[in-house]
């Protein structure tokens, strides 16, 4: 590692904002949202959306209460420019929505842009140029005077383009790579561009300022927003937007700090989608005002929903640690955890409380479509988070990752096959008859430990295809000298992974193992379980019961032995 990290990284420069007001303010009003899906969002994706599925995500955007909307940067290619005229030529923007459109500050592209929003009732256009000193330098060779004269000519162009058209044109200007530009030449040049514009309280322009790449800790984005907030001329015709993105995983808290420091508006995407590490996730800030009492404006009342809508349009899963809306952030493990929000929603439910005060939950889950038990249900479409929840808060199975997407896929048959939804019991059975019933050719009888000095020592008492046998062997553990004991018998496995865990708590606990197994020199691992009393016991039923189902597998006529599962 390098050992003169403060050489090639010196710690970006702190504010000169001594007076800084926004560390003692509160956010007490939601912002402007700016949905940024449809462009930033959606040229990240490693297959961008066609028309039809960009159409369905802004109708999307707009039940959810989006009313400004970023939709394409026509100028980039035919299908953008397109999609736009899809929109208003066929009247497909509701009367309180207004579409926005990107451009850089070039003139042939503006013009393009204006091509693309004729006969549009209300749009945004939002240009941008590049204005920090690493850009001016290394990627433009340009002087000061030369990046203000783009911004300022680019506005003119706006203006003039918007006077001849029908369409009521709002300007949004981004210095880009805001965050990373000197202060004094970001206000030179976002004053020049609303002085050329015109701006007034009746025609305001929308300055963004993004955090193009987060360069430090969100309290010096939050001083530098503020310190243009207090400068800026013509700031009454002024709305002040952030577009933070999450290169140090700090855009959320970088959102909310501008909003404190005088912020008016906010861009991002659902679930923090956008290039490189994303943009901010409005899911997150919303629910974050929402938290705090303040209705952000936007309906998230069945975000799993919105969540499985995201996920179909971009093909990026949401994690299940998702703030609000993953699959696991209601569900607690710990007992001391399982206690507390029991005895929680108690006293709730004792006292009609309106105030929600419960322990673990900073939302009631019932706001967002979600509940503590099992509000989840399973069927053909159900992804592994799903079966997951269920498997846990019914039964206490916490499964592996790979488990997970292992046996939703056994899930996934079952639903095709049936065509309804599966209960939380018929998940149970197909995960015993799967994994805890997988007795053949192995069927485990007994063991005991062996005395092999510093070795651990095993000797399996096990049925193999009817005929009942003695196996011994040594290793470092258990698992290890099972293993040894099964190649007595030609059974060549490998252990992938191994967890164990309690399932249930007190004098009455038992064990659950899992043990995913490969076999030497082959290609496929497969999941086995077992549940007993005893943890070792468990251990080796779930070292057999994976044996099995990899030889079943390997059996099958049309199996490629690829893969897991």
């Amino acid at each position: 590692m390098l050992q003169d990290v403060a050489s090639k990284y010196p710690p970006f420069p702190t504010m000169p904002l001594a007076d800084r007001q926004w560390p003692n303010r509160r956010i007490t009003r939601a912002p402007i949202w700016m949905s940024t899906d449809l462009r930033d969002g959606n040229q990240a994706l490693f297959e961008p959306m066609p028309g039809e599925k960009k159409l369905a995500f802004f109708q999307s955007l707009c039940r959810l209460g989006f009313k400004e909307i970023e939709v394409a940067f026509p100028s980039a290619s035919e299908t953008e420019f397109q999609f736009v005229r899809t929109l208003i030529e066929t009247n497909l923007i509701p009367e309180d929505v207004r579409i926005e459109v990107l451009a850089p500050a070039r003139p042939e592209l503006i013009r393009r842009t204006f091509a693309a929003l004729s006969g549009a009732r209300d749009a945004i256009v939002h240009i941008y140029n590049a204005t920090s000193a690493q850009f001016r330098e290394i990627v433009f060779g340009m002087e000061r005077e030369a990046v203000k004269a783009l911004a300022v000519d680019a506005t003119r162009l706006c203006r003039e383009l918007a006077e001849q058209g029908n369409t009521k044109i709002t300007l949004e200007y981004s210095p880009e790579t805001f965050s990373a530009t000197e202060p004094e030449f970001a206000l030179e040049v976002c004053d020049a561009v609303t002085e050329a514009w015109g701006a007034t309280p009746e025609n305001r322009v929308i300055l963004n300022l993004p955090g193009s790449v987060e360069v430090a800790t969100p309290n010096v984005y939050a001083d530098q927003i503020e310190w243009m907030h207090r400068r800026l001329a013509r700031r009454e015709s002024v709305i002040l937007s952030v577009h933070p993105h999450n290169d140090r995983g700090t855009a959320v808290a970088a959102a909310e700090l501008a909003l404190m420091a005088g912020a008016d508006r906010v861009e991002g995407c659902l679930f923090g989608n956008g290039e490189r590490t994303g943009n901010v996730d409005l899911v997150t800030l919303a629910l974050n005002l929402y938290t705090q009492g303040i209705h952000p404006g936007l309906d998230f009342s069945d975000l799993g929903a919105v969540a499985r809508m995201a996920e179909e349009y971009t093909r990026i899963a949401v994690h299940p640690r998702h703030p609000y809306a993953g699959d696991l952030v209601f569900t607690a493990f710990s007992g001391s955890h399982q206690d507390a929000i029991r005895k929680g929603l108690a006293a709730r439910q004792a006292s009609g409380a309106i105030r929600w005060n419960i322990p673990y939950l900073p939302i009631d889950p019932a706001d967002i479509g979600r509940g503590y038990d099992s509000i989840i249900r399973v069927n053909s479409q159900s992804g592994k988070g799903g079966v997951a929840h269920l498997m846990e808060t019914h039964y206490g199975i916490v499964m592996p990752r790979r488990l997970q997407v292992e046996f939703s896929r056994v899930v996934q048959r079952h639903a095709e096959a049936s065509g309804g939804e599966l209960e939380a019991g018929t998940l149970w059975q197909l995960f015993s008859t799967t994994y805890l019933e997988a007795d053949a050719p192995l069927q485990y009888r007994s063991h005991h430990r062996l005395d092999a000095g510093n070795d651990e020592g095993i000797e399996l008492e096990i049925v193999l295809a009817g005929e009942t046998r003695r196996l011994a062997g040594t290793g470092n553990g258990p698992i290890d000298a099972t293993l040894a004991a099964l190649r007595q018998a030609g059974i060549m496995l490998e252990i992938r992974s191994f967890e164990e865990r309690a399932l249930g708590s007190g004098g009455n606990a038992r064990a659950v193992a899992f043990v995913e197994v490969a076999r030497s020199g082959a290609t496929g691992t497969c999941y086995g379980v077992g549940i007993d009393e005893n943890i070792v016991t468990a251990s080796l039923r779930a070292l057999l019961s994976a044996a099995n189902r990899l030889m079943a597998r390997e059996r099958e006529p049309d199996s490629k032995n690829q893969g897991r599962g």
